[in-house]
């Protein structure tokens, strides 16, 4: 008897509503979409966390965007401000505290205020300081290019009397090689120095470029020149921020360089310019008097308004006669009669050729003999100190708007004094010990480019000779303006070269240097920390 087969319940599932039997190819299906929509879920997760983390991380960058943008717009707004102040007339700048060294006007300048330190924002003007011939620290402020070496200057120096290349060797690390490298760099024409370079070396250089034979417009076109380099530029302080900080090379590391008094711990860039010229005007801003001008009779006018008959006659009578030697004795100063039609055959190469000396002035008619003048300005007496200031405000010996490469003997560091041809490094030292930097605390007279003759620093024959390469201040003025916020972040730092001859002071230069990060503490600067915030 054969057994009756027995039949098992067959499992039923059911999706939505759909009664189905397990093994058949529809539940099959139906599983593997159940698969599908739990990894399709999974990605859209993960892309929805993707996205978000993406805008939480844009969100970050713009915000950080604008804040250095903010930075950027405090920096502009300190340059602008330096401008608007250079504006003010000489009493309401002295008045302010000028712009030498001015902690209240250039210090921590709020331009944004806010109750959250993060968003205050803040801008601080500053420069190196120096102290004793030698660089210290900074102070808040312009610093004077006519402090430095006129590069473009020089240039024309060495075409007219070569001395360019004995020049360049005063400078600390200066090698025969790169003096002669960088004269033919700047110099008009493709001839090589003995030990300069010229197209056929830098042609062979890859890539391959032109020397400029020509005007400089950046210090840092010196890093073009053959065996410059920028530790020789800007020596061991690679923030330009004027210090030789922790976190840089000692000074004393740098490669065949004698650097042990520190003078190129901010490298060459901190003794050279081509940027530097003075107004050729007076205190007041007038026109100087031109005494080699042509026009003899007008000359005498001139000069007779702005100074005294005697000074116009001498001066006259110097143009056209020179020194007296003669043994015949002095007449008085004539006050009409002068023959100006005779010849001015002397041109006077510094001011100081008038001292100690007599001369005569030709009269007027057949009969009239030359009138003798006695000396007007006497070497051993007060004159020289009453009369050089008063004098040299009111004339000039070149007719010129400005005057260029000349070289503030008030402020320049001691490696730019011992630049000036003829200057010994004893000489050098004495002006340095006897001046005052901060021009709102020197005496009157230390604005007279004369004053180490009238102080008897150095006697009238050194005076002369280094005369037409000194002034006692410039018109171009450089300045690193730094934005910022009280709480740290974000900051902007940017080096300006101001052209002060003209009112409001032109952009002569504009470089962002922020990538080399803020440069100085907050603390230096100038925060208010009343409020609260955490600095960085």
């Amino acid at each position: 008897m054969t057994a009756s087969p027995v039949h098992m319940p067959q499992p039923c599932y059911s999706l939505t509503g759909v009664r189905l039997v397990a093994g058949s190819p529809d539940a099959a299906r139906r599983g593997m979409a159940l698969i599908v929509v739990l990894v399709v879920v999974s990605l859209l997760s993960l892309a929805a966390l993707t996205f978000s983390q993406l805008m939480v991380a844009e969100r970050e960058a713009t915000l950080l965007t604008g804040r250095r943008l903010q930075a950027r717009a405090l920096a502009d707004s300190g340059v602008d401000y330096m401008r608007w102040f250079m504006m003010q007339d000489e009493i309401t700048l002295l008045e302010s505290g000028g712009y030498y060294n001015n902690e209240l006007e250039f210090s921590g300048m709020l331009v944004m205020d806010d109750a959250d330190p993060h968003a205050r924002g803040r801008f601080a003007i500053v420069s190196p300081n120096v102290e004793n011939g030698y660089f210290s620290g900074i102070r808040y402020g312009l610093e004077d290019e006519s402090t430095k070496l006129n590069l473009n200057a020089l240039a024309k120096l060495e075409e007219e009397e070569q001395i360019g290349g004995d020049i360049l060797m005063l400078l600390p690390g200066m090698t025969e090689d790169i003096a002669d490298a960088i004269l033919d760099w700047i110099d008009a024409d493709g001839d090589t120095r003995e030990f300069g370079a010229e197209l056929d070396y830098y042609s062979a250089l890859v890539p391959p470029y032109e020397p400029k034979n020509g005007p400089l417009d950046s210090i840092d076109e010196l890093l073009l020149v053959r065996d410059v380099t920028p530790s020789l530029l800007y020596g061991v302080d690679a923030n330009r921020n004027t210090n030789a900080d922790s976190t840089e090379p000692d000074g004393l590391s740098m490669i065949d360089v004698d650097n042990t008094d520190g003078s190129l711990d901010r490298g060459w860039s901190a003794y050279l310019t081509v940027h530097s010229y003075e107004n050729n005007t007076s205190a007041e801003g007038e026109a100087k008097i031109n005494l080699n001008q042509d026009d003899l009779e007008a000359l005498h006018k001139e000069l007779k308004e702005a100074l005294s008959d005697d000074w116009a006659a001498f001066i006259v009578g110097y143009r056209q006669n020179g020194e007296y030697s003669g043994s015949d004795p002095p007449g008085a100063t004539p006050t009409s009669g002068i023959d100006f039609k005779a010849e001015g055959s002397r041109k006077l190469d510094s001011i100081l050729d008038l001292v100690g000396i007599k001369t005569q002035v030709t009269m007027s008619g057949d009969n009239r003999e030359p009138v003798i003048l006695a000396p007007i300005l006497e070497e051993n007496s007060g004159s020289l100190e009453q009369e050089l200031p008063v004098l040299l405000d009111t004339v000039t010996l070149v007719d010129a708007e400005t005057i260029s490469g000349r070289i503030n003997i008030n402020q320049a560091a001691r490696a730019v004094l011992l630049t000036i041809p003829e200057l010994s490094a004893e000489t050098a030292d004495q002006i340095i010990a006897n001046r005052i930097s901060d021009p709102q605390e020197a005496d009157e007279d230390q604005t007279c480019p004369m004053w180490p003759l009238t102080r008897g620093v150095v006697d009238v024959e050194t005076m002369k000779s280094i005369e037409r390469y000194v002034c006692t201040g410039g018109n171009i003025y450089r300045a690193q303006v730094v934005g910022y916020f009280d709480g740290g972040g974000p900051a902007a730092r940017i080096e300006v070269v101001f052209d002060a001859t003209q009112s409001p002071a032109a952009i002569l230069s504009w470089k962002d240097i922020s990538h080399l990060g803020r440069g100085y503490p907050l603390e230096m600067l100038g925060i208010d920390t009343t409020i609260g915030g955490t600095l960085e």
